[in-house]
């Protein structure tokens, strides 16, 4: 679905709830999700984290997005236990992980929980969030959780 789709399908008078409720409408295929991903609206854009016909390319898309803090944390883990998240997809989530990591009171740890528990990533990869500053005794206990419950 084009973009010219996505607006014939929104209504003249447009509220944020009009563009949250085209995500689960199923005339919306992933081209228009990808397009959804650019609104303006937080809980669009983590709605689409959260729909299952999200790509790779769309949930890459989502990365890029401007988000408070909360809702950041919030959109890595939902991408982290995406099922079409790729192994591209989870180094750019396991590199912003890092990055808040490094940051005072991120506290992203279950988003680095989350990234344990895929295979597509190594347990080495994962590992290195254990060395940063704001990694917490209880984030690495539930990282290497996660990473026995994988073999």
């Amino acid at each position: 679905m084009r973009v010219v789709d996505i607006e014939a399908l929104l209504p003249r008078a447009r509220t944020p709830r009009d563009y949250l409720d085209l995500v689960t409408d199923p005339r919306v295929d992933q081209d228009g999700l990808h397009t959804l991903a650019r609104s303006p609206y937080s809980f669009v854009r983590l709605a689409i984290a959260k729909d299952i016909r999200t790509s790779p390319a769309t949930l890459t898309e989502l990365l890029l997005g401007e988000f408070d803090q909360w809702d950041r944390n919030y959109l890595l883990r939902l991408v982290a236990q995406h099922p079409q998240a790729d192994r591209v997809v989870l180094l750019k989530v396991l590199h912003a992980t890092e990055v808040l990591l490094r940051q005072s009171g991120a506290r992203p740890y279950g988003v680095a929980i989350a990234l344990a528990s895929r295979h597509e990533l190594a347990p080495h990869e994962v590992r290195r969030a254990h060395r940063l500053p704001g990694a917490s005794r209880r984030m690495r206990r539930g990282v290497e959780r996660a990473l026995a419950r994988r073999q």
